[in-house]
């Protein structure tokens, strides 16, 4: 009888839980500062494996996004259609944002995770990166120089020239027809590559998650912040698990569970690269091959997703509001909480594309409530763990936020989306 290879879903589960437990092996019994182990295995194999995967998702990231989105935009013969998506994908991803800070507020208050007090006489260092206005966010979304822009990855000003460029391209006429077929075929290229890529998947996994617990000591994970940490971690695979598939099936009426079943080595590799931006090829691949969603609709949702739908770090700064106020024996009133919620509603667009956005966003957060920022210094050292949980959450809401699009829009294929091997198997290179 011939067995049955394992599929690339189960090799990357295979390359998750094998990582994490070869890094903790070497975090308890081999890794110290100095020895040869660190600077051979953890310092050098697994990391030139694991930052290669990353660089290559990275790559990617850029010319896929510009593509697909010239390509998508340059096929809707009505630009009223793009503005029509464009309000739906804007007004999904702050209402699910809202609902994530809204739980965590609520949770974080019952459970009370910072009512120890034990740690608001600690000397804690954090100074918070300043954080730009709303009205800067806005003038800045326009590039003086769109191949500067593509240089440095600015999501945000490479969406809006991308979709200015495919709306001249659909009303040109001919020039932009020949155009498209240009882009079509590159946008196929690209698609191949992210594929290719697909079968160092496992390999590369393996190596970031075998570093990360490698590096990752547990002994923070005690007292007041043991308590942080799960409360945190709890929220966010309720969110995940059961919050946007709840949606989903409000909105569209499709089984939640094969969306789940679907998204599953997504949410691995986003855990594993700890990187919204990173995580759109294969996020953009999953949303078209797996669950149906055409790419006109796909190429706009998951780029502005992974810039803006901050869902998981809103739950963060949720508990982490609570959990710094109980520290430090200060009561919220009502009306600083609902200020919590619309100012980390608002900040996930306002700090959108900004490194560190997450402490950014809680800084500003902390700020309008009148809590001492530097007390952020105080949840650092356990964030690593929670900060890849978080990014998860944020790729699966822009798949869902996605998929929820695509099936108003008449642009999603029930027939892949039901079909549980749609898009599951790799091409072989040489296909």
């Amino acid at each position: 009888m011939p067995t049955k290879k394992i599929g690339l879903t189960g090799r990357i589960v295979i390359g998750m839980f094998a990582g994490i437990l070869f890094g903790i092996l070497l975090n308890q019994f081999a890794v110290t500062p100095d020895n040869w182990v660190r600077f051979v295995v953890v310092d050098g194999v697994l990391r030139v494996v694991g930052e290669f995967f990353i660089t290559s998702l990275m790559m990617l990231v850029v010319p896929l996004v510009f593509v697909s989105l010239v390509v998508g935009t340059c096929s809707m013969s009505d630009p009223s259609k793009l503005g029509r998506i464009g309000g739906k994908a804007l007004f999904l991803y702050l209402i699910t944002t809202g609902i994530a800070i809204s739980i965590a507020l609520s949770v974080a208050s019952i459970v009370k995770p910072g009512s120890g007090g034990s740690m608001a006489a600690q000397e804690v260092n954090f100074e918070a990166a300043p954080a730009p206005s709303f009205v800067d966010v806005l003038i800045n979304m326009v590039p003086r120089n769109p191949i500067n822009a593509m240089a440095e990855g600015n999501m945000l000003q490479i969406i809006v020239f991308a979709l200015l460029f495919g709306l001249a391209m659909a009303l040109v006429g001919k020039p932009g027809e020949r155009l498209k077929g240009f882009f079509e075929d590159v946008n196929e290229v690209i698609m191949k590559l992210v594929m290719i890529l697909m079968h160092v998947a496992p390999y590369g996994v393996f190596a970031l998650l075998a570093r990360t617990f490698a590096d990752l000591g547990f002994g923070d994970l005690l007292g007041d912040l043991a308590v942080y940490f799960v409360t945190v971690l709890v929220i966010l695979l309720v969110h995940g698990f059961i919050v946007y598939p709840t949606i989903l099936t409000l909105l569209t009426r499709l089984n939640p569970m094969i969306f789940v079943r679907k998204m599953f080595s997504n949410q691995i590799f986003a855990f594993s690269i700890s990187s919204s931006n990173a995580t759109i090829p294969v996020t953009m691949r999953t949303t078209t091959k797996r669950l149906g969603v055409d790419n006109k609709i796909s190429s706009f949702t998951v780029p502005l997703g992974a810039t803006i739908n901050m869902d998981g770090t809103a739950i963060m700064q949720g508990v982490a509001t609570v959990f710094i106020a109980q520290l430090y024996g200060i009561d919220l009133t009502m009306n600083q909480y609902l200020m919590v919620i619309l100012t980390a509603t608002l900040a996930s667009i306002g700090t959108a594309g900004v490194p560190g956005v997450g402490l950014i966003m809680l800084a500003m957060v902390l700020q309008q409530v009148g809590l001492p920022v530097e007390a952020i210094g105080l949840i650092i050292g356990v964030d690593r763990l929670l900060d890849m949980t978080r990014t998860a959450v944020n790729i699966t809401g822009d798949a869902m936020v996605t998929t929820v699009i695509g099936k108003s829009e008449q642009q999603l294929d029930e027939d892949v989306y039901n079909d549980p091997d749609a898009g599951a198997k790799v091409e072989k290179i040489d296909s």
